[in-house]
């Protein structure tokens, strides 16, 4: 198959520019409206008791759990009449509109519920509300609202709520995007310079990356067509797609000026280049792409949808490199090398000019040979090194994300989320509603169970269609429309954290009181307790494919044993740097002041699992790519035990600076999501970026060849019929000597 892409690059270069062109073209035209088609939300699965619950009451109760919330905040007082007359004209403004129901206000509720609507100073009053549909539904309705909302003098109106976090959040994720972008490309180009002399050379990685920019946006918006793809997405498949490519690229045109410089002529060395980087570049997309389908084993859209358009975004970048990139190279030849800043540099010094250096004589070379003649300490150290880094892990904790998420400074939702948990004794957000889908009888069963309710620790009410009932007694009236013959619906408004340890005891304590018949639970708390069911439930399982997958494909790509477990152990460990600075970071709050976070106190627990999956490929992507030059050089050796180290340390000095550079580049862009305003966001970024650099200094510097060097020749192993097999049906790279000439 790479000999056939080769050759085709190689017999049809201008045709597959100009169709790659058109197709740049035809893909930023179709993904530019692209984040208007991605949804918000998707934490919780389709059917998780919490979904369940939110669509019955959305469907048959009006909506009981308020999405959206608006502050209303007065000189004078919410009593005022200024205060009055601007939370009326938030409820009229609210019931003009036929996609918002269940309107209460500090100004309409009966008086023995006025104190949850109410500021402790008095000075602010609230105004919910539910809206209908979906997170991606709500959010547009939140969107609408926001640019019709009133703004009487002297009375400061303000909209908070999912529904309205969900909104600010999409439409800051998509600015931080663009800001990132314009960030890591410049930087990126200038590192390539550095890295390639050549202008040229460098350009071409760059250009690569920018394609698989405009193809990741075009794959996102057909993926909307046929599945939900989460906003969140975005940022993920964007900066991996020009990370890859930049990735990818950079070592295939590494190859290819390598090739030249051992005297092929153009054809044979993009031929050879293709045979050689070009596998290793395939294999690489593939052990990243069945990384991330991990996802999908997993019920919440917002893994599915990472998975499905990280391996489109995967695919695009690794055909690019192999196809496209060739392309290119066999038009541009010896000119590859043109506009070479170094040499100029050089003279302006006064230094002499480059010369070629055997490998031997090489630093990488000295440096390896000086780690694998002390394999067995700086194995130790290396190995307690990341463990101590990853200790911070130990104590991690999960929760569901809520408008914490973002940026005080700009969002609204932040701003009036901030204003519940610290003003008011109830957090209008963060309580829980009961659907009771089945009953069908005497209300005053509602009302035993709803006093029931009311009597558990820190609940401050609950309503229902059968009363208001606070500390087991009838304080108001029935709510219209919460008993019908769908079953009935119980709000219970809470004064604790819906996040805290508290939280969870309190819903077990809930879910614990007597119910007259089947009683479905939800709110931030149960989403959050569904959240982590549904992941717990499917992570063994992600974890098993994640590792047979890597196995597979290693021992199809070396035919040893002993490597894919080596590598699956080695990888495993290298993530428990990036894991221990997650919680320490971004659930413990160090450095919240430089990157301008607020610690919840936990992660968001969809993270850590997309962080593992991607981050595994991105280890494995090192991994292969330093295997395949260790390999090539051992094939060529005696098979000896000083072969095996002779090989790993040239394996390393073709690799390494290579290796390097592009864990720079791949920093580069993943780091610069450190400037969005949204935490999980920075911390996908950041997480990443430390993985990366971790991944290609302490990894495979020093862990890996020390590993090597202490298995010697045990490491290229297998039993007699996995060997026999592997000749079969391994995937092996031409010989130097069998590079075929264009026909």
């Amino acid at each position: 198959m790479l000999l056939r892409i080769a050759r085709f690059a190689v017999g049809h270069p201008r045709a597959i520019l100009a169709a790659t062109l058109l197709l740049a073209v035809v893909c930023g035209i179709f993904g530019a409206p692209v984040a208007g088609h991605l949804k918000g939300g998707g934490f919780v699965a389709s059917d998780a008791e919490s979904t369940r619950a939110d669509n019955l009451l959305n469907d048959k109760f009006g909506g009981t759990q308020p999405n959206l919330i608006f502050l209303v905040t007065a000189p004078d007082g919410v009593a005022s009449t200024q205060a009055k007359d601007a939370g009326e004209s938030v409820v009229a403004l609210l019931e003009s509109r036929g996609d918002v129901e269940g309107i209460q206000s500090y100004w309409t509720v009966p008086d023995g519920l006025k104190a949850g609507f109410a500021s402790r100073d008095k000075k602010s009053g609230l105004v919910v509300a539910v809206a209908k549909g979906d997170d991606s539904e709500t959010q547009k309705v939140a969107a609408s609202i926001a640019e019709s909302l009133p703004h009487p003098n002297g009375v400061i109106i303000k909209q908070g709520g999912g529904a309205a976090a969900i909104s600010q959040i999409n439409d800051q994720i998509t600015k931080d995007l663009t800001i990132s972008e314009a960030v890591a490309v410049p930087i990126s180009g200038l590192v390539l310079i550095v890295v390639f002399g050549s202008v040229i050379a460098a350009g071409l990685p760059l250009a690569i990356g920018l394609f698989a920019i405009v193809a990741t946006l075009a794959i996102l918006r057909a993926l909307t067509l046929v599945t939900d793809v989460s906003i969140f997405a975005l940022n993920m498949t964007t900066a991996l797609g020009l990370a890859l490519a930049i990735d990818y690229s950079l070592f295939i045109v590494s190859r290819f000026r390598e090739e030249l410089g051992r005297g092929l002529d153009i054809e044979a060395a993009v031929i050879r280049t293709v045979q050689t980087a070009g596998r290793t570049v395939l294999f690489s997309a593939i052990t990243v792409a069945l990384s991330l389908s991990a996802m999908l084993v997993f019920p919440m859209f917002f893994l599915k949808s990472f998975a499905y358009a990280g391996v489109a975004v995967v695919a695009a970048a690794a055909l690019a490199s192999i196809l496209v990139l060739p392309a290119i190279l066999i038009l541009l030849g010896t000119r590859i090398n043109s506009l070479d800043l170094r040499a100029p540099i050089r003279r302006m010094l006064g230094r002499p000019p480059r010369v070629a250096v055997a490998a031997e004589a090489r630093g990488w070379y000295r440096m390896v040979s000086y780690v694998t003649r002390r394999a067995v300490p700086i194995a130790i150290a290396v190995v307690i090194f990341l463990l101590f880094l990853g200790s911070p892990f130990l104590g991690v904790k999960f929760g569901y994300p809520d408008d914490r998420v973002i940026q005080a400074s700009v969002a609204e939702s932040r701003q009036v989320g901030d204003t519940l948990r610290t003003d008011f004794d109830q957090n209008a957000g963060g309580g829980v509603s009961v659907v009771l889908p089945d009953f069908r009888g005497d209300p005053r069963t509602v009302a035993e169970y709803g006093a029931a309710l009311s009597k558990v620790d820190d609940v401050a009410a609950v309503l229902s269609g059968s009363g208001v009932f606070v500390k087991g007694q009838q304080v108001g009236p029935a709510i219209p429309g919460m008993n019908n013959q769908s079953g009935a619906a119980l709000r219970i408004a809470t004064q604790v954290d819906p996040f805290s340890d508290r939280g969870s005891d309190q819903l077990r304590e809930l879910r614990d009181v007597a119910k007259p018949g089947p009683a479905l639970f939800t709110g931030a708390v149960a989403q959050n307790d569904d959240l982590l069911s549904g992941l717990g439930n499917k992570l063994p399982l992600a974890g098993i494919l994640i590792a047979v997958t890597t196995l597979v494909l290693l021992f199809l790509f070396t035919g040893s044993v002993v490597l894919p477990l080596k590598a699956l152990v080695v990888n495993t460990l290298s993530l428990s740097a990036a894991f221990g600075a997650m919680v320490w970071i971004f659930q413990d709050g160090h450095l919240s002041g430089l990157l301008g976070f607020t610690s919840s106190g936990y992660l968001v627990a969809n993270m850590p699992i997309l962080m593992f999956c991607l981050a595994f490929g991105l280890s494995m992507d090192y991994e292969v790519f330093l295997l395949s030059r260790i390999r090539e050089e051992w094939l060529a050796s005696d098979r000896t035990t000083n072969a095996n180290s002779h090989a790993v340390a040239m394996g390393l000095t073709r690799t390494g600076p290579i290796v390097t550079a592009a864990a720079i580049l791949m920093a580069i862009v993943l780091g610069g999501l450190a400037i969005s305003k949204v935490s999980f966001i920075q911390l996908f970024g950041v997480g990443l970026a430390i993985t990366v650099l971790v991944d290609a200094t302490l990894i495979r510097c020093l862990l890996v060849p020390s590993i090597m060097r202490l298995m010697g020749r045990f490491n290229w192993w297998a039993p007699r019929p996995l060997r026999l097999l592997h000749e079969k049906i391994g995937l092996e790279e031409a010989p130097d000597d069998r590079v075929p000439a264009r026909t």
